[in-house]
């Protein structure tokens, strides 16, 4: 609900969810102040009377407050805050003007309701459904000394207590302008002294959770390399010092974006914790011509007074239902085999029908052809950018591999890298141009390859033609669509000078071009994102692949890591989770088969490695396995989420799913630690009815009937010694 109401001094915004209301203040000098973002007011509440004024030393005061020396930019609570016009904190908005100045000030000018959710021209962003529909407030504000337009955007959810903010920038003068900076979001957040919980890592070991708590020195985390990266993912936490998964309040924030970014908070002299979010500014310099607008991406925020559990369910419900999109939002994806661990660039005919015959033997539902099919592809060395099929080593087109899969029982399923080049390529050879590269300069090489420039049309032109021709001619259902480095060198051969500092930001949009393009071609392809595993796992990414490969790290004793800080935001099932072979190829870590299994049944599931070297046993498991993923699929991929441990305890990692209307639910724990004279594994259980009744089965030969309550006020223990690296499940079932 969004409502607008004229005050004697100002024009009063407040947005309510259910269990949430932002408010904010056009006040009498027409600046947009922040007033409060917490538990739902009633609908007659104004927090106008929160904001004190002092005459702070230091801190100037604009023309239109006369001799009012406690009115100043640098300590109100803004929810635009612009550079060089006297706020001497972090801009949310940079501008560099015709005449060489840099300052940006701009002030309320009008506002407009609008029923539905908004939509960003080239960038995904929160749709309506039939389920969930959004209402947007947009708010137009002036630059006082200038024809450029702000226009903010709210849209709010309300029964998802989702609010999110978007910027258009508006030239509608005569006279060009560069915009240096311009971020997605600005808060200042009076009296709130919070931690902030980020999520960090490499190559390998992405999204781990950090927390600490936010001071006078600013906490930033962000990326400039192309992509969202390994190493900070778009989204954070702020909450109470002592908030945990059941208590406390937790407010989130997510980038809607696959490329450069930013995200900050930090106390000001007044305390104040201004939040900043958005495309980083490093390298970034957009040209506005006459007539011209710039966007940002989307900002999903939501805030929860119970804790991060309720925080990370809110953005689960809205990823899956209003950002995932496709014939697989929904539909159940097959459990799929990939022979990249199996046999990395050396295969053939014989190795890739070996493994799909006995994949097919086990239950596995979809086999998938990885790096080395096309070109002159028998390393990482050469190859990228040469999509056509290499029949000689297939021994047969596509279309054959494809069509003998399927005469198995089985889909098809195929690995692209299509925003890369090798130097050792056709693709290159003919067209050194397309290549991000800096003339006159050795380009800097990742994984002996180079990015191609997919700010250009005919770039995604050739890229397109060339996928929609081999998923035309062979049966297709999967793509698993991979990035292998970080983007520099930026250059572009087709832009000038003028429009050097807007690339970074346009290859993201070429990239989501080139996957929308596809997608309306081929609408029942289930695309996989991938970059090095977990390089690009973001809200953008989402909109185009309801799966991303959450790891090239498939130990799943590190996993435990990886998909624990995954989950504070994003749906289980959108984690690509595989079952591989060990020793492990990332860690040399031997853990039981079981256990692989058992951390991979959090995601969309499947295997990686050669299934002529498990044992019979291990076979037998598998058929196990894959008819025990089909049977919590509706759990692990519809139901609600909790983190029953933190990484830190004592001496196992358990988490559970519990179905939405509380009739099932399946507890998973992993041992982590073992010693001597070992004491009983136990742990808590959450998210059951503590008034209904449950059958709680642990390894299908020991059950107990009790009532939610017990589960949950007194937890569960595991009735016999676990080894190290053991795993159990334990369902509950309502009776």
């Amino acid at each position: 609900m969004i409502s607008a109401k004229k005050k004697e001094n100002g024009i009063l915004f407040t947005l309510s969810t259910n269990n949430s209301s932002y408010q904010m203040k056009a006040d009498k000098h027409n600046v947009l102040l922040h007033l409060f973002y917490g538990q739902r007011l009633n609908d007659a509440d104004d927090l106008s009377d929160l904001i004190f004024l002092t005459d702070t030393g230091f801190s100037g005061n604009p023309t239109y407050a006369e001799k009012d020396r406690t009115y100043s930019l640098d300590t109100l609570p803004q929810e635009v805050s612009g550079f060089g016009v006297g706020d001497y904190r972090d801009s949310m908005v940079t501008l560099l003007h015709d005449d060489g100045s840099r300052a940006a000030e701009f002030r309320y000018d009008s506002y407009e309701i609008i029923d539905g959710s908004y939509k960003i021209d080239g960038m995904p962003a929160l749709y309506d459904t039939s389920v969930t529909k959004g209402e947007t407030l947009v708010i137009t504000m002036r630059e006082a000394a200038s024809d450029i337009i702000l226009k903010l955007y709210y849209g709010v959810y309300e029964k998802e207590n989702v609010i999110t903010r978007a910027a258009k920038l508006i030239n509608q003068g005569t006279k060009s302008v560069h915009v240096e900076k311009l971020l997605s979001m600005n808060m200042d957040m009076m009296f709130f002294d919070p931690d902030m919980i980020y999520f960090t890592g490499r190559h390998a070991f992405e999204r781990a959770y950090e927390r600490i708590p936010v001071k006078h020195a600013k906490i930033e985390i962000g990326s400039v390399r192309g992509t969202s990266s390994h190493q900070y993912n778009p989204s954070f936490i702020l909450c109470d010092h002592d908030a945990n998964e059941e208590q406390g309040d937790c407010y989130g924030f997510c980038l809607v974006y696959s490329g450069n970014f930013v995200a900050a908070a930090q106390k000001d002299q007044k305390n104040q914790v201004r939040v900043q979010m958005g495309i980083h500014p490093e390298a970034f310099c957009y040209l506005l011509e006459q007539g011209g607008e710039l966007m940002t991406p989307q900002v999903i925020m939501s805030y929860s007074h119970d804790g991060l559990t309720t925080l990370s369910h809110q953005y689960h419900d809205i990823l899956r239902e209003n950002m995932c999109r496709g014939k697989y939002k929904y539909e159940r994806r097959p459990v799929l085999i990939n022979n990249w661990e199996a046999t990395y660039f050396d295969f053939n005919e014989e190795k890739l029908f070996n493994i799909a015959k006995q994949a097919s033997e086990l239950g596995i539902e979809m086999l998938v052809l990885d790096d080395g099919w096309f070109g002159k592809r028998d390393d990482d060395y050469s190859g990228l950018g040469d999509w056509f099929v290499n029949e000689e080593k297939l021994g047969g087109s596509l279309k054959e591999i494809g069509e003998r899969v399927n005469e198995m029982g089985m889909k098809f399923g195929l690995w692209f890298e299509p925003e890369m080049i090798s130097q050792d390529s056709d693709l290159y050879r003919k067209h050194p141009e397309w290549a991000i590269a800096i003339p006159n300069r050795e380009p800097n090489r990742g994984r002996y390859q180079l990015a191609l420039d997919m700010s250009r049309d005919d770039v995604r032109d050739y890229l397109f033609e060339q996928m929609s021709d081999i998923l035309s001619n062979a049966p297709i259902i999967y793509v698993k669509w991979d990035l292998n480095r970080s983007i520099c060198d930026m250059y572009s051969y087709a832009s000038g000078k003028e429009h050097s500092g807007e690339l970074y930001h346009k290859y993201v949009l070429g990239v989501y071009d080139l996957m929308e393009r596809l997608l309306v071609r081929f609408p029942d392809l289930l695309l996989e994102g991938c970059s090095g595993g977990g390089g690009r796992f973001d809200a953008g990414m989402l909109y185009y692949s309801p799966q991303i490969w959450c790891s090239d790290n498939t130990d799943a004793i590190n996993r435990l890591t990886i998909q624990y800080g995954t989950s504070f935001f994003y749906p289980i099932g959108t984690f690509g989770a595989h079952v591989s072979a060990c020793p492990n190829h990332q860690t040399g870590r031997t853990t039981p088969f079981a256990t692989r299994s058992d951390v991979a049944m959090s995601g969309s599931f499947g295997y990686e490695l050669d299934l002529s070297k498990i044992s019979d046993e291990e076979k037998a498991q598998v058929k196990h396995q894959i008819a025990q993923f089909h049977d919590l699929y509706e759990l692990t991929h519809e139901g609600d989420y909790y983190r029953l441990t933190t990484l830190d305890y004592d001496d196992c990692i358990a988490w559970a799913f519990v179905a939405k209307d509380k009739s099932r639910a399946a507890l998973t724990l992993v041992k982590t630690q073992s010693e001597g004279n070992p004491r009983p594994t136990h742990v808590g259980m959450r998210g059951l009815d503590k008034n209904k009744k449950y059958k709680c089965t642990i390894k299908n030969d020991t059950s107990v009937i009790n009532s939610g309550a017990a589960f949950v006020n007194a937890g569960v223990t595991i009735p016999y010694i676990m080894e190290q690296y053991e795993s159990a499940i334990i369902m509950f079932d309502e009776v």
